[in-house]
């Protein structure tokens, strides 16, 4: 009864109608919270056939009989019936209503009210009617709201994500988008709630338990949930696209969250149906778990628990993290959603479980993969970094003169491991970005060139590339032949002059004469240890500090 629309038992005895009437609660005080759909009022004693349920029932006791047998089969009739409450106006029939009366109606658990002076029920039903009628227009109003606001965040760019935020944000629960099978899309927390709901802290194992329920969702929702249909257009299997699961974890869910949660499937429809969403959300949803673990917003205990849930079943053997981070006039446009079904065709050949998401914002497709043991790394490597790069180019995710992808392979370990080697992969393939193109980078490889990147704003970083190799920039932009690309391959070869002449297709004697002439506008010796580092730092510190 309490799920119903309109208002309480409770609320309708303190409108001035039945005020007046001086309202006396004999039987069902614990039970006021009903909810009262509509008002009738009747004297025959078949009444209760006429009734569907929720109405508070207004009489003056004229149907009500006069032998205890025939009182107490009228109230039971309309406890069965369901009703809210019944109201019964003292006058010429009743000075008061006979114990029999009240004792059913409190066996049966039927709200009883006696009215104390007469009332006009047309006026009763005339307010009650009144305050249900614009309870149902302040629950559209407010379902109306969350609709406008889920438009807006499309119009915005947003996509299914923020539909799904909005929505658990408005019933402080979580929010699921499943298939009609069943598979998760996409969980949705609440941006804000108690401290200690579960909801916000992890909604994934909420979807787990919810699963187990799902063999009984034939004969209904789970108590309190609330199960809303996104269709798909079509019929038979296809008439459902997916479906919006509201458990009742944080706050009881009201009947205002099903209208909005109805208004938002409207939307989801819509936008499933034209951008075919389903993929991108699955890789999405695995992309805000890989974040959130690398991020410690999901404790190490915890994530193969979440990860189990997302379709990841490693061994027992390590972790591999790795990240691919796109140039940044690549994302967020483009099939996410392509690359995704691309790189785990490509990846299906490895033999490896394999975790990947998309973070389309970011431009990065960050990765687990569970090894066999720590020796399959470099080999694992290569098959990881081809794929994802196959599916770049399968996704059309290419452009003409943008830099390629960026591949960064961490150190395998256990979860604990995966997540500082994750937000470590994240950070250095950002880092590596401008860096001489190769298939994958080893993390352990570039820890100064992400040292680098963490200080590309403090004005020192600046000045030192200026202080260090400032003239041969400044010779290079009115001068030829260029200096600093001899100097970046004689440091590379580590100052053998022989190879450093042998890639630069140069006689030696040129060579000399060019290292003579950078050693001159440096001001230093080239075959002095600590100029050799402070060179080699400016010249990667430079794609930092331009």
């Amino acid at each position: 009864m309490e799920s119903q629309d309109g208002i309480t038992v409770q609320r309708a005895l303190e409108l001035p109608g039945l005020r007046a009437g001086l309202p006396e609660v004999v039987a069902g005080a614990d039970r006021l919270n009903r909810t009262v759909r509509w008002v009738h009022a009747g004297e025959v004693p078949n009444i209760a056939s006429l009734l569907k349920g929720g109405e508070l029932l207004l009489t003056t006791g004229l149907g009500l009989g006069t032998r205890p047998a025939e009182q107490r089969a009228f109230v039971r009739r309309l406890a069965e019936r369901g009703i809210a409450a019944l109201v019964v106006e003292l006058g010429p029939r009743f000075d008061r209503l006979p114990a029999t009366l009240v004792e059913t109606a409190g066996a049966a658990g039927l709200p009883l009210v006696q009215l104390h002076r007469e009332v006009p029920f047309v006026t009763v039903t005339e307010e009650v009617h009144t305050e249900i009628v614009n309870g149902h227009y302040a629950l559209l109003r407010r379902a109306e709201e969350v609709h406008r606001r889920c438009t807006e965040a499309l119009l915005d760019g947003g996509g299914v994500p923020q539909v799904l935020r909005i929505l658990a944000d408005f019933a402080a629960n979580p929010v699921f988008l499943e298939t009609a099978e069943g598979q998760l899309l996409y969980a949705a927390a609440p941006a804000a709630g108690p401290a200690s709901a579960p909801a916000a802290a992890d909604p994934l194992q909420i979807w787990e338990g919810l699963r187990g329920q799902r063999a009984a969702r034939a004969a209904g929702p789970p108590a309190g949930a609330v199960l809303v249909d996104v269709p798909g257009g079509g019929h038979g299997s296809g008439a459902v696209r997916a479906r919006l699961v509201l458990p009742a974890v944080s706050a009881p869910l009201l009947p205002v969250h099903r209208m909005a949660a109805e208004r938002a499937a409207g939307i989801l429809a819509v936008v499933l149906m034209q951008a075919r969403q389903e993929e991108e959300l699955a890789a999405r949803g695995r992309g805000d778990f890989l974040t959130d673990l690398a991020e410690g917003r999901i404790r190490a205990e915890d994530a193969p628990a979440q990860a189990k849930v997302l379709g990841f079943r490693p061994g027992d053997g390590p972790l591999l993290p790795v990240v691919m981070r796109l140039a940044s006039e690549l994302s967020p446009s483009g099939n996410w959603a392509l690359l995704a079904r691309a790189v785990l065709e490509e990846l299906s050949s490895v033999g490896v479980p394999v975790l990947l998401g998309v973070r389309p914002v970011e431009g990065r497709v960050p990765l687990l993969l569970g090894l066999r043991s720590d020796g399959e790394r470099t080999a694992v490597a290569d098959r990881v970094a081809t794929a994802l790069r196959a599916g770049v180019e399968r996704a059309g995710l290419e452009r003409p003169g943008a830099q390629p992808p960026v591949v960064v392979v961490g150190v395998p370990g256990n979860w604990a491991a995966a997540s500082a080697g994750l937000r470590h992969a994240a950070e250095t393939a950002t880092a590596a970005q401008g860096l001489t193109d190769l298939p994958w980078y080893d993390a352990r490889r570039l820890d100064i060139d992400l040292l680098l990147w963490r200080l590309r704003d403090h004005p020192d970083l600046a000045a030192f590339v200026d202080r260090a190799i400032g003239p041969l920039r400044a010779h290079d932009r009115t001068a030829r032949p260029a200096l600093l690309p001899t100097l970046e391959v004689f440091l590379a070869h580590a100052g053998r002059k022989a190879e450093t002449a042998r890639e630069l297709h140069l006689n030696r004697q040129t060579l000399y004469n060019r290292l003579a002439r950078i050693a001159e506008l440096l001001g230093t010796d080239l075959d002095d240890p600590q100029t050799v580092l402070a060179l080699s730092l400016a010249l990667r510190a430079r794609r930092h500090a331009p």
